[in-house]
């Protein structure tokens, strides 16, 4: 039954491995997998041309390895992924602007607000429970507010 696994050469291996590291790639994106497995596809083609053991093999996997990393990165510093939206990842700066209800009393500058279903931390003019305030910045995860006149507040109801 292990007669099979027997007859496979060197470069038969490091084309496996070079598939196994394609799916992972797939399985677990993060455009690192697919430059050792372009190694894996060097290091078969070496030991397929040339008389090579599994040493040599493996300096030519380290080295290739290196290489297409080095490549990979290069490449994708030299054409970053363009996002249609620039705060796709900042989560606060997407607040700023925004109307939130304070939820426990701003004192000395310091209380919480309610965001969507969620509460932070903020800091700004002392302020009552249930007053309307602007998000204007942020410090870490500290909203940094400002006071709201009465006639220029668009919430309707408090969350």
């Amino acid at each position: 039954m292990g007669d099979w696994l027997a007859a496979i050469d060197a470069y038969g291996w490091w084309l496996i491995a070079a598939i196994a590291l394609a799916i992972l790639e797939m399985l677990a994106p993060g455009v690192f997998f697919i430059w050792i497995a372009i190694a894996a596809v060097v290091t078969a083609l070496a030991s397929f041309v040339l008389p090579i053991d599994v040493p040599q093999q493996l300096i030519v996997f380290a080295v290739a390895s290196l290489v297409s990393g080095y490549a990979g990165r290069s490449w994708y510093l030299a054409n970053p992924v363009e996002t249609e939206d620039d705060m796709l990842n900042d989560r606060v700066a997407r607040l700023i602007g925004d109307e939130v209800i304070v939820v426990a009393p701003i004192i000395d500058g310091r209380g919480r607000v309610k965001v969507a279903d969620g509460v932070w931390p903020a800091r700004g003019p002392d302020s009552a429970i249930g007053a309307r305030v602007r998000i204007v910045g942020a410090d870490g995860g500290c909203l940094i507010v400002e006071a709201l006149q009465a006639s220029t507040s668009s919430l309707a109801t408090p969350s």
